[in-house]
């Protein structure tokens, strides 16, 4: 059987792209980043459901769980504001870019997905949807250096604010994993609606 690594995403627009790398030029530069590992920004999407490996033959299923997801909303903004980690920052793993979108439609469009890859026989994510950016992960080699170096990062950027994002389509991606880093392939786009 042939599987494909796969996850749906919203895709960034090449402006907030462009803020994100000045952001994380800026804390590459900051004393105690080596106990980070940034992620590329050309990397950086909003994950709206990992899929994980799963059969080829299920892709078109997705496809049509996509479209009906972003036939169903009309397209919206959020709000990129804000850095935090996961799940804490006395022992930070990740640290994320927060998104805001007080009218909770990227939460429909988030369980709209979810159900329908429920409903093809594809597992329910195992934790809460909490929309966010991925900016870099800690080095699993990372002593207590690393909360430190967190907590300041949060400290000083308390204030960020990359301005909105709009919200208009959803994509299926495939991820393949090269020893270079991983490579994604846009394999499916579905159109959120134009207008209320």
């Amino acid at each position: 059987m042939t599987t494909l690594r796969a996850f749906i995403a919203i895709d960034l627009p090449p402006d907030l792209r462009t803020k994100l790398e000045a952001l994380a030029g800026r804390l590459r530069h900051s004393p105690g980043q080596e106990c980070i590992r940034f992620v590329p920004v050309s990397g950086i999407h909003l994950t709206l459901k990992f899929l994980g490996d799963i059969p080829a033959d299920l892709a078109a299923g997705v496809h049509s769980v996509l479209d009906h997801a972003a036939g169903a909303l009309p397209a919206f903004a959020v709000h990129v504001r804000g850095v935090g980690c996961f799940p804490d920052s006395r022992r930070p793993r990740v640290v994320w870019i927060g998104l805001e979108e007080p009218q909770g439609r990227l939460e429909v469009l988030q369980r709209a997905i979810e159900g329908g890859c429920v409903v093809l026989g594809l597992p329910a994510q195992d934790r809460p949807f909490s929309a966010h950016l991925t900016l870099g992960r800690v080095r699993r080699e990372a002593g207590p250096e690393a909360g430190s170096f967190v907590r300041g990062v949060l400290e000083r950027e308390q204030a960020l604010d990359l301005g909105e994002m709009p919200v208009d389509s959803v994509h299926l991606f495939r991820s393949d994993l090269r020893p270079s880093g991983a490579v994604y392939t846009r394999l499916h786009s579905a159109s959120l609606r134009v207008g209320r």
